[in-house]
């Protein structure tokens, strides 16, 4: 069914780092049941996501996550890796929601209206909660690939370039999970 009054939040996380997958998520917030405290996500304790993100995939209407993959990005560049993310989450949405708020400046292709807010995932609670989700869930996969590529930091850092991620890519190479056209990682295939 398509109503005008669902709007959907939308943010993606991990633009920057060097390694996984970019991330984001949808959120239709539900107006009977408003959830404290959304905030940016960069801005916000991990234990605080953590409860945050629990209680808006209890409370919302609905949720998805959508991703572009490390082959999509270096594919594709990060940007139309990141809107074709949210247009994923978007798309995995148990309701159709009539317009989309997007972070940022520009928006995916999507079934619905959308407009783009800079800024957005700290004014409007539907993108705050979407950027925690998105966060919680990407923070959560970096963990996990720690496990599998261990001596990088990956739980630590998130893949993002610290000091500490660029000396063990230096010591220990380039993992399948590298995004293999952001400069640092470019760099080190072409000396290798």
């Amino acid at each position: 069914m398509h109503s005008v009054k669902l709007i959907a939040g939308v943010d993606e996380v991990g633009r920057g780092p060097l390694a996984g997958a970019v991330v984001a998520a949808a959120v239709i917030l539900d107006p009977a049941q408003p959830i404290e405290g959304l905030a940016d996500s960069k801005k916000l304790t991990e234990k605080r996501r953590d409860i945050l993100a629990k209680e808006i995939r209890e409370k919302a209407l609905c949720w998805a996550i959508g991703r572009a993959e490390v082959e999509e990005i270096d594919q594709l560049n990060i940007l139309h890796a990141s809107l074709l993310a949210m247009q994923r989450a978007v798309e995995a949405l148990s309701m159709v929601p009539g317009h989309a708020l997007i972070d940022g400046n520009r928006c995916p292709v999507l079934p619905c209206s959308s407009e783009a807010i800079v800024g957005g995932d700290a004014t409007e609670p539907a993108i705050s909660a979407a950027s925690i989700l998105a966060k919680v869930v990407r923070d959560q996969e970096m963990v996990e690939l720690d496990e599998v590529y261990p001596g990088y930091g990956l739980a630590k850092h998130k893949g993002y370039p610290t000091k500490m991620h660029m000396d063990s890519l230096q010591q220990l190479g380039v993992t399948p999970i590298h995004r293999r056209t952001f400069g640092p990682v470019k760099r080190l295939l072409e000396e290798g």
